[in-house]
């Protein structure tokens, strides 16, 4: 049974970065809408550029979590 604990605990940490590497990817791309002033449109509906400012904050967040996560 420590085996099985151990080996989740090593996945987990390489999980981690990988995570973060990516939740920070999309906030990047999030950002750059704004700055660029992309429109989005989905199913007709315009996405405000607020949603990509939220989803900036949100998602680097939690890219800062996980990357912390692997250090403790």
């Amino acid at each position: 049974m420590r085996g099985s604990a151990r080996k989740s605990a090593e996945m987990k940490m390489r999980a981690s970065p990988v995570g973060a590497i990516v939740f920070w990817l999309i906030a990047l791309a999030q950002l750059l809408r704004v700055l660029l002033g992309i429109e989005v449109k989905a199913g007709g509906v315009h996405i405000p550029l607020w949603v990509s400012v939220l989803a900036f904050v949100v998602l680097g967040a939690l890219g800062i979590w996980l990357w912390r996560e692997r250090r403790a």
